[in-house]
This record gives structure tokens, C-alpha cells and sequence, in this order.
């Protein structure tokens, strides 16, 4: 673990440079799974806001499911409470900009238990919703009862990636989010080191959802991650 002085002089691979803002949330993101798909444009644009403009590679968008571990979650000023620090997350993301800043847009974002949620929405502001994450080594599990959604993917770590393509960093290296409210946009910002990336074989994969996003997800994923995590801070947001 490396220092916050430390960490915020670390900026080389910010395609941008830090907020200046002070930073006001302390997170760390762990074992990291991503899952990326290619979808249609076209089919992807309603369910984002209009005042975002969907980044795409190549011409393709794409859309991601990413499971973690968030560890010690806390404001700037005061201690992390395992209780209500530690919990299993997963959302669904796509990749979009605004004003030349490039981020991501959850679909959906979940944590485990209901104090998890409510803690998240408080410090982020994000609509968290309430699921039943399960993990353990090579499987994560979540089950949505009110929706009736069930996600269950079985994997395995293979070897680092050493030489990233192109493709690799515009899925992962993204320093904000963009969340819209009532028809309002606004922007969180985040930082946190590079990516250290190791590939993946995804050896089972099931997904149910009534939500339409998940139309995109059918099969297997165009391509996978993984990374023991990172270390972050976060801004608060940033009416736009």
C-alpha cells in the first residue's frame, strides 16, 4: 500500500491532469474482474443520456460488467468501519465523454446489504441498489431479488499483461464517472495508479435479467481483465 502523498504524484498516465479540488473520499477496489462486450452504437444511445457522447473504439461501444471487492471506503477526515466500509459491489458500464474529459456511465450499480447501499449513495450520491454478492476464488455470484436479475461467472487468472494494446487502455484507464439526475449531468472525478492487468479465461458464464441492457451481454465476452486492485481517491461531483 502505498502512500496518499505518494499516490497523488503519481499522475504521468492521467490523460488529464488532477481536479483542483481537494479530494474527499478514500476507496480501494479489489480483485477487480472486467468483462467488456462490443455493442451496437445505435442500440446503446437510449439508454444514455443525450447530453453524453458515447466513446467508441474502432467505431464499436462497448459495455462492461465489472464485479469487485471495495475495501475501506471513508471521507478524507475520518476511519474506515468495516461494517459499513467493506462490501462486494458489481455494476454494468458503458464509456462516454463530455467537456474532453472521457469517463464511464453505469447502467446499474449494486453492493451487498442495504447498510453497503446506503452508505454508498450517501458518500457518492450514485444510485446504488441492494443484491446478493457472493465471492470467493474464481467465482462471483449476484442475485437482485426485487428485479429478479441473477449474474454468476466462474474464471481464471492467467499471466500478467506486460505490453497493454490500445484497446486494453481505453476500457480501463477512465478518471471520471458521469452520473445524470433529473436531467442534470454532473461529473465525479477519481484517480488512482495505472492498471496492472493480467488476462482472463472465462470458463462459465451466466446471466438473467429483465433489464435491456443485458441484451448486449449475451454469449461470452469479446474480452476480459483482472487486477488485485487499486488504491483511489475521489472528488465530489461536479455539476456540469
Amino acid at each position: 500500500m502505498i502512500r496518499i502523498s505518494d499516490l497523488l504524484k503519481d499522475v504521468s498516465h492521467r490523460p488529464y491532469g488532477l481536479p483542483h479540488r481537494r479530494w474527499q473520499y478514500y476507496q480501494e477496489w479489489n480483485e477487480v474482474l472486467f468483462l467488456h462486450w462490443a455493442v451496437p452504437v445505435e442500440s446503446l444511445r437510449k439508454l444514455v443520456p443525450k447530453d453524453l457522447e458515447i466513446d467508441t473504439f474502432n467505431g464499436i461501444a462497448y459495455i462492461s460488467l465489472v464485479p469487485f471487492s471495495m475495501k475501506n471506503i471513508r471521507p478524507r477526515f475520518l476511519p474506515a468501519i468495516p461494517l459499513v466500509s467493506d462490501f462486494h459491489e458489481i455494476n454494468i458500464r458503458t464509456y462516454v465523454s463530455k467537456q474532453d474529459r472521457h469517463g464511464v456511465f453505469f447502467l446499474k450499480i449494486e453492493a451487498e446489504n442495504i447498510i453497503s447501499v446506503l452508505m454508498a449513495r450517501k458518500l457518492s450520491g450514485l444510485p446504488y441498489k441492494k443484491s446478493i454478492i457472493k465471492r470467493q476464488k474464481g467465482q462471483y455470484t449476484s442475485i437482485n431479488q426485487s428485479s429478479g436479475s441473477k449474474i454468476h461467472v466462474e474464471f481464471k487468472v492467467a499471466e500478467i499483461i506486460t505490453q497493454k494494446n490500445d484497446l486494453d487502455i481505453f476500457l480501463t484507464e477512465r478518471y471520471c464517472l458521469f452520473h445524470e439526475k433529473s436531467g442534470k449531468i454532473s461529473r465525479y472525478d477519481i484517480h488512482h495508479k495505472v492498471w496492472q492487468l493480467k488476462s482472463v479465461e472465462v470458463t462459465s458464464l451466466e446471466i438473467y435479467t429483465p433489464d435491456e441492457e443485458i441484451d448486449f451481454m449475451s454469449g461470452m465476452p469479446e474480452l476480459s481483465h483482472y487486477s488485485e486492485g487499486v488504491q483511489v481517491l475521489a472528488w465530489r461531483k461536479l455539476p456540469l
